[in-house]
Formats: C-alpha cells, structure tokens, sequence
C-alpha cells in the first residue's frame, strides 16, 4: 500500500514554476510535499499527471462560479498534465449532501441526461478540449453491483463518515440522515480509484469528499491522490457565494451585453479577487495593474478590462468590443467607480418601492412617474414596465444620469 510518493526526484526550476501555477487562488493543496513530487515525477519521466475534476449535472447551466475549477484545470492542462473531467451521472442518482443541512432530493435519469448534454459544451468554453478525456462515473458505478457496494462500504467506517461537518450538525440537531447519503462519498472516492487520480480538485465543500477518495486509493494499494480545494467565488453582491438561487451570478451562457454589464457592477475591492481566480493574466501583471489602481488610476478602467477578459472568453473579442460599446451608449457612460449600498427584506418587491427604499425616488408615485418617462435603469436596461418585481439578487438601478445604488434584495 503506497502512502506516499516514495521515490525521490530533483525539483527543478520547471517544477517549482508548475507548483506555483498550482497553487495561485487556492484555497488548500494537501499534501503539497506529496504534489511536489508528482510534478517532479512528471517533469522527470515526461509521463503527464492525471488531473480530475468532477461534477454532478444537477442543472443545465453553469455560471462563472463554477469555472473557478475549470481555470485551474486549464492552468494545469497547460503545464502538459491530462485532464478528466468527469461528469457523475451515477453520483447525481444519490445527490450529494456536502453543505446541506438536510436531505437532497435525487434527480430522475432523464433530467440527469438533460442537463450533462449541455454541461461540457459550456465547460470546454474554459478547457482545451483536445486535450480533456470525458468520462462518465456510471461506466465503473453501475457494474459494481450490490456485492461490490457492501465491499466498498467495508473499506470506511461510520465514525469516520460523522467527522464529516454537515452529518455531525444534522445529527446533534435531530435532523434525518439517510443512509444513501453515505454512499456519496464512498462512490465520489471510488472514482478516484476507476481513474488512478494523482490530483482532484473540488471546491472547499468538498474536502471531505476528496479525502475519501485519497483513502480509498490507499485501501486499493494505489498511490493516494493530492487534494486542491478552491475558494467559493462570491457573487454580485459581494456577500454570499454565487448561486442561482441567490440571484447573484453569471450565467457563461447569459449574452455578451448582460455578461459585461454584471462584472462592471462588482465593488472594486470584490474585484481583485475575481481577477486572482477568474482571469488568466500572471500574478504578476494582476499585481502590477493593482498597483497602479493604488497610485491613482481609475479603479474603472481595471474593471472593464476584466469586463472585456471574461466576456471575450465566453463569446469572443468581437462580442467584448459590441458589449462594452453597448454599455457605454446605453449608461451614458457607465456605472461610477462608487455608490450607495443598499439591502433590502421582502423580495419579490415592486421596481415603485425599490426606488422609494433606496432613496432614489421621494416616493412610489414619483417613481412610476420616472419608469413611465423610460428614466430608470436597471442592471443597465431600460425599465418600461412600473409592474416589474425585482426577485432577491443585486442589481445595480440607475435613475436618470447620476442616480445609482447597488440594492441587494433578501
């Protein structure tokens, strides 16, 4: 049984470079003397490392949060190593309770067939798709049979699985655990073994998944993978991570005017770490750009340069220059490098009283008044309709040339 990467090899200049391309954005790289090896191992041999990434099409879409693991499979896919990028169909049947204080309800096969046809055409948006093996964790899950289930429930014990942070809480609570629950991460793991993983990655939420799969290869006698957890991109709002359910993303299949105008209504401190786990300049150029923000230039034009990076990612340079052109006809200049910061309580709320509670109208009557006149914008579109209910989410509302807030409803 291999505990670790045994065999010695020279960290070079070339690994020491790959071991930082590693390690920018992340949140935790275990063991990362074990991953050091490995790249030395692959710069020594020419034999490139096996790469994972896995997830569950629990909807058809992904926003831009969840390409904060794509870069990073991308930064590494350009060091020469392989990608897997693995699309659990079979794992999605059980649903994975990582975060959640309660049970999951599993999604049917057809709409777990729906949504993955569309989950790595907007994933290769981000990798090199020559250079990606897809895979399906049915093709090892289904054979495995009710025999091969109860051998590999034997290799993991019950009070390892209640270390796991959500489980512990719903069981102090009183709060039901089903028993497939633990299946999920036994057969998350298991995935690893199927693959011979050096490396899965996964956002923080799931370290204690990825640690079971880092068991069970030992269990199997394989070498253990490392471990690379990135941090959850917060949203909009600058408060809570992305989510759909929160209103607060963007959406890789939203088009390039609404892409653009999203990322220009980011705080600029939200910003700079947008720029560390969305953009593909080097740290350094990062860095510099902050630096000359710091000095004295426009926190804007920063801004609009990460607007037209992520935008142009999505679509292409042509779409960038239309959106950024659009925005700027459309917000007769744009949104200013500061706001009023506003949150408000019992959305869904009219587009009247959201501009009566953000100060942006004396009161409801003058604000229908401004939306029939077409002078309130809303995420840089024209508001025609005063019946508009604006759902919990952040937007940035304009009235007439200089009146803005950032209002964040809950």
């Amino acid at each position: 049984m291999n505990q670790s990467v045994v065999t010695k090899y020279p960290v070079t200049d070339a690994v020491r470079h790959a071991l930082q391309v590693s390690l920018r954005g992340t949140h935790e790289l275990l063991p990362i003397e074990d991953w050091t090896q490995k790249l030395a191992r692959a710069e020594a041999t020419g034999q490139p490392l096996r790469i994972k990434l896995g997830l569950d099409p629990t909807a058809p879409d992904i926003h831009i949060g969840h390409t904060v693991v794509l870069g990073k499979m991308r930064q590494l896919q350009d060091l020469g190593h392989q990608v897997i990028f693995l699309i659990g169909d079979f794992t999605t049947l059980i649903g994975d309770p990582s975060g959640r204080n309660a049970t999951r309800p599993p999604l049917t096969a057809e709409q777990i067939r729906a949504n993955a046809e569309t989950y790595f055409a907007q994933a290769k948006l981000v990798l090199d798709e020559s250079r990606t093996e897809i895979r399906y964790n049915s093709e090892w899950s289904d054979p495995l049979g009710a025999r091969g289930m109860i051998q590999l429930a034997a290799k993991y014990t019950v009070a390892r699985m209640m270390e796991r942070d959500d489980f512990n809480k719903r069981f102090k609570a009183g709060q039901s655990i089903s028993v497939h629950e633990f299946l999920y991460p036994l057969m998350q793991g298991y995935d690893s073994v199927a693959l011979k993983s050096d490396l899965e990655l996964g956002g923080t939420d799931q370290k204690f998944n990825l640690l079971v799969g880092r068991h069970l290869q030992q269990e199997y006698g394989q070498e253990p993978q490392c471990i690379l957890t990135m941090p959850l991109l917060v949203g909009l709002d600058g408060v809570d991570k992305m989510s759909k359910s929160k209103n607060n993303y963007i959406g890789i299949t939203e088009d390039a005017n609404t892409m653009f105008a999203k990322v220009l209504s980011i705080s600029d401190e939200l910003m700079w770490d947008w720029y560390t786990l969305l953009s593909f300049k080097s740290l350094q150029d990062i860095a510099a750009l902050k630096a000359e923000v710091a000095g004295g230039r426009n926190p804007k034009e920063a801004k609009v340069m990460l607007a037209r990076e992520i935008t142009a990612r999505f679509h292409n340079a042509a779409a960038a220059d239309a959106a950024e052109q659009d925005f700027q006809n459309r917000s007769k200049g744009g949104v200013p490098d500061e706001m009023a910061e506003v949150r408000l309580s019992g959305a869904p709320l009219g587009m009247g009283i959201v501009l009566k509670q953000a100060g942006l109208a004396p009161s409801t009557s003058e604000a229908n008044r401004l939306i029939d006149g077409g002078g309130v914008r809303v995420d840089g579109g024209v508001v025609s309709d005063r019946g508009l209910k604006l759902t919990a989410g952040t937007y940035v509302v304009q009235v007439g040339k200089r009146k803005f807030a950032r209002v964040t409803l809950a």
